[in-house]
């Protein structure tokens, strides 16, 4: 690296060898992602070997569960669809038996010309929805059919490729808000292909959507064996029983002193010794060289350290967009709400005109979330579409979510119990047109200029829970394979 720098770390000068250390393997950001690929790690070499470092004094990233006054609520990732990499993680790590699952036959509602109409899961449903049309459940069947426009030679946008494929009904009522929901995200610009591979990709391998329903039909895959038994039904989503929060505590109990709290990565360094990391702690500044750096961090903060050793993927990265998204909880009396109050939650086309993305009714969904006779809402406000919800209050944005709720779901008017709201500046990462090809030269840029530095988050290929799991085991055993 640099002659000042290596006097200043250079283990034979003793007293100043406790600013520095050595780690074969050193991961950037406790969130699930960094947590899992840590754990992993761990399992395959000695713990000296691994070391974890967090700039904030708790793990876990965007999971984030808050308790107050009998109610239980997440500010991030609300619950998770329980795939066998993920479930077998919880049982690994003991929370077996802290496993909640939601009803797989709650509905979900679309909020449509001032109604609550439920989501058609069934054929049956579909021909008595009041959600399409005659001509949109007709032309919705003739794609479904295979009967179809080409592809227009070009990468689609979400919107663009639904609409092709099930028509413009499809697209607004159904596509839209669930795009919303999962990603925050403005249909019109992100990438079908990238946003929604295993949709979207059925046509790319199979050349319409029909076939490749087929083919998945006629070669549907054994099962993964899956820890916890009897496994989830499908449709079921998770959570535990104390809240998300649960899970990245209790991985980074498995992973003892390699765990770092209040360690701020500022800067990364490369001399003949490997990769230097250099942080700010609570005790002063702390480097430590390693052969391997795992940057599992937003993309914002991992292009901050590549800017000097790695130009091209920084600024990849930096191109990364992210929306914010606010998340405010309410809660009101049962009295308030219809009766029964049965369902997943709602969401809501943009073309009706309210801020609110969508909403989800956290209590019907685990009933041990708020006290007998109330219920807790969690709502999600901003995304891509509407960005200047970042510099509303708080107290506006409550304001807001409470008075489309009145519209939407009240029955009598009722003042909101606020439990509290949390604003993600920089929420999800938005996979627009072209991100495929973009993290793909990301990877390339990294092989050729940084070997040894990788990167492992949700800016990749998926959002969830089960995704950011995924992702790490799997670059755990590419790394350890490279071990031996």
């Amino acid at each position: 690296m640099m002659d000042s720098l290596e006097a200043a770390v250079n283990p034979s000068t003793e007293p100043l060898t406790h600013l520095w250390e050595r780690a074969e393997v050193v991961v950037i950001g406790a969130g699930i992602s960094g947590l899992t690929l840590a754990l992993r790690l761990r399992q395959g070499r000695s713990a000296q070997s691994v070391l974890l470092a967090e700039a904030s004094p708790r793990v876990g990233g965007c999971i984030s569960t808050q308790s107050k006054n009998g109610y239980r609520w997440e500010e991030g990732p609300n619950s998770f669809t329980p795939v066998p990499p993920l479930l077998n993680l919880i049982a690994e790590v003991g929370l077996a038996e802290q496993l909640v699952l939601a009803d797989a036959k709650l509905p979900r509602y679309i909020y449509w010309e001032k109604e609550l109409l439920p989501v058609p899961l069934s054929p049956s449903a579909a021909i008595g929805s009041r959600l399409l049309s005659v001509g949109g459940k007709l032309r919705a069947l003739q794609g479904l059919l295979g009967f179809v426009p080409p592809p227009p030679g070009r990468e689609e946008t979400v919107r663009q490729f639904f609409r092709r494929q099930l028509g413009s009904e499809v697209a607004e009522r159904l596509v839209e808000p669930f795009t919303s929901g999962v990603y925050a995200g403005d249909p019109d610009q992100l990438s079908a292909l990238a946003a929604f591979p295993r949709v979207a990709g059925l046509e790319e391998r199979y050349g319409s959507l029909f076939a490749g329903a087929l083919q998945a039909l006629r070669h549907r895959p054994q099962p993964s064996p899956v820890a916890i038994q009897p496994p989830p039904q499908r449709g079921q989503l998770g959570n535990l029983r104390q809240g998300l929060q649960q899970l990245p505590e209790a991985i980074a109990q498995k992973l003892g002193d390699s765990l770092r709290l209040g360690w701020r990565a500022v800067q990364l360094k490369r001399d003949e010794m490997g990769y230097w990391v250099g942080f700010k702690t609570a005790e002063g500044s702390r480097w430590v060289v390693a052969r391997q750096v795992v940057l599992a961090l937003p993309a914002p903060e991992a292009a901050s350290l590549l800017q000097e050793l790695n130009p091209p993927a920084s600024r990849l990265l930096a191109g990364i967009p992210y929306p914010p998204v606010a998340v405010v909880a309410l809660a009101y009396p049962q009295e308030a709400l219809p009766q029964p109050l049965r369902g997943f939650g709602h969401l809501i086309p943009r073309s009706q005109g309210l801020r609110t993305l969508g909403t989800i009714w956290a209590s019907c969904l685990f009933p041990e979330r708020s006290p007998q006779g109330y219920h807790c809402f969690l709502s999600f406000i901003g995304g891509a579409t509407d960005p200047l919800i970042a510099a509303l209050s708080p107290e506006e944005r409550a304001q807001i979510v409470h008075a489309e709720l009145s519209q939407i779901l009240l029955t009598r008017p009722v003042e909101p119990i606020r439990l509290g709201e949390r604003l993600w500046p920089r929420a999800i990462p938005q996979y627009t047109l072209g991100h495929r090809q973009r993290m793909a030269q990301l990877q390339a840029y990294l092989a050729s200029q940084t070997p040894g530095v990788w990167v492992c988050a949700n800016y990749l290929d998926g959002v969830a829970l089960g995704d950011c799991v995924r992702r790490a085991e799997a670059l755990a055993q590419q790394l350890l394979l490279q071990a031996f």
